[in-house]
């Protein structure tokens, strides 16, 4: 599965890629910016934090969504009302920084889907 993962804490990112996504072709990004570069056609789903350098999560989603509708994005914000945002933004699913094992399982709902 190919993967964007938009995440500013570089230690936390790192763990998470060994840890529950080391199966998968994960890109990296920090910024919304820097999210907002990449070609989401490019990517199967879409991983997104909500407290970034320079803006929200939520603005990530919505330009995902808008450039491509049918990415799978699941909202990964370490607190509950910045996953609620994302969701509101269009996420399709919430894996919070503390129930991270559970990551392998919500993306195996996407490919059974």
């Amino acid at each position: 599965m190919k993967i964007l993962l938009v995440e500013d804490h570089e230690v936390f990112a790192a763990v998470v890629i060994e840890q529950f996504l080391a199966g998968h072709d994960v890109t990296h990004v920090r910024t919304v910016a820097e999210a907002r570069a990449v070609d989401p056609a490019s990517f199967d789903v879409a991983l997104v934090d909500f407290d970034l350098p320079d803006g929200k999560g939520d603005a990530v989603v919505l330009w995902l969504r808008g450039t491509r509708a049918d990415l799978k994005i699941v909202a990964t914000s370490s607190h509950q009302p910045g996953n609620e945002a994302l969701r509101r933004a269009g996420a399709d699913a919430v894996c919070a920084k503390a129930d991270f094992a559970e990551l392998p399982s919500v993306l195996e709902r996407f490919t059974a889907e």
